[in-house]
């Protein structure tokens, strides 16, 4: 498995990160604990959860279960150490703080929460989910406006978040901190803002990122280059649109879409087109459309750590296999052909 660093943090981090999103939901505690156990036996050491998980759908009685299945693992097996381990804190929702933002007086807490649900004394890496000011992320890049934003108050709210994260930087409960959701300019003010004043620098960016998503590759691929944050991409196989299972109307009872239908404004007309078109060149080319996805992301120049999730063991061992590809550089242009005719179907 190879080893990548982790923006400026001195953490290298495994190439693919065990997604936990449905530790609790559609993944039980047991299998959750025999997935962590099989990801670090394949090499994996950086997995990611977040306090408002499991997901599919997001439930206040469920909010921290899967910290608390991971805590659990950690807990029997005393091995913590094996891993390097991200969480997040939740941006503005009315299922956690009553729908409080981010800001110096939550995180606090959030961290205390986490730490307590996980069973560990540090967060290796801890995460905004989403910015207080909106995103152009959660398919909602069709319509989202800046313009309504108040500089002045980002700016002010991004000075109070880096105090109140150098503190627990300083108190060891975190080692580093990442954003989620993120766009180029407010990573940018996060830089600028830890440069100048202080806190932590902000080591990485998880965004959703996969053939069907590229919308990291431009202005923020510039940014995240020249300034060594890495790129986390969830979602690289298109919250599974990319495997195929969906094609031709197929809903496989117990996938994402028999949950949630819309696969969260994924499922459009185009996109159907575009996943053949993909399905198209994996076959071309004699490799595995899961494998070829997963690679594509791991092998971006910008890419960290590609985030995946698994339902099932099966499903697991089966995405292990894509560390050993590397993918030439015809199949490579063959995905930009195919990118090129079905840009952004979601």
């Amino acid at each position: 498995m190879k080893m990548n660093p982790l923006g400026r943090t001195g953490m290298m981090v495994s190439e693919l990160c065990l997604g936990t999103m449905t530790f609790g939901n559609q993944t039980a505690p047991e299998d959750g604990h025999a997935q962590i156990e099989r990801a670090f036996d394949a090499g994996i050491n950086f997995m990611d959860t977040a306090e408002m998980y499991p997901v599919n759908p997001v439930l206040a009685e469920t909010v921290g279960r899967t910290e608390e299945i991971i805590g659990d693992w950690f807990a029997r097996t005393g091995r913590r150490s094996d891993w390097i381990l991200a969480t997040k804190h939740t941006g503005e929702s009315k299922l956690v703080r009553d729908g409080a933002p981010i800001s110096s007086a939550t995180i606090p807490g959030a961290v205390e929460g986490s730490l307590k649900r996980l069973k560990t004394d540090v967060i290796d890496l801890y995460q905004f989910h989403w910015p207080n000011r909106g995103s152009y992320h959660f398919r909602q890049n069709w319509r989202f406006d800046p313009s309504s934003q108040d500089r002045l108050s980002t700016v002010q709210h991004m000075h109070d978040a880096l105090g109140a994260l150098q503190r627990e930087v300083e108190r060891g409960t975190i080692r580093a901190f990442g954003l989620s959701n993120e766009s180029a300019w407010g990573t940018a003010m996060w830089l600028r803002i830890a440069e100048e004043a202080g806190g932590p620098r902000v080591a990485s960016i998880q965004n959703e990122y996969s053939l069907l998503c590229r919308l990291a590759d431009t202005d923020l691929a510039e940014l995240m280059v020249n300034e060594d944050v890495g790129l986390l991409p969830f979602s690289p196989l298109g919250a599974g649109l990319l495997t195929g299972k969906y094609q031709g109307g197929a809903v496989p009872e117990g996938s994402r879409m028999a949950l949630n239908g819309n696969l969260g404004g994924r499922k459009s007309e185009r996109v159907f087109g575009a996943v053949d078109a993909y399905l198209e060149v994996a076959q071309r080319f004699g490799i595995d459309p899961v494998h070829m996805a997963l690679a594509w992301s791991a092998q971006r120049p910008f890419v960290a750590s590609s985030i995946f999730g698994a339902t099932t063991m099966a499903q697991l061992e089966h995405l292990l296999a894509a560390s050993e590809l590397t993918l030439s550089a015809e199949l490579l242009e063959a995905l930009d052909d195919a990118h090129k005719a079905h840009p952004m179907p979601y």
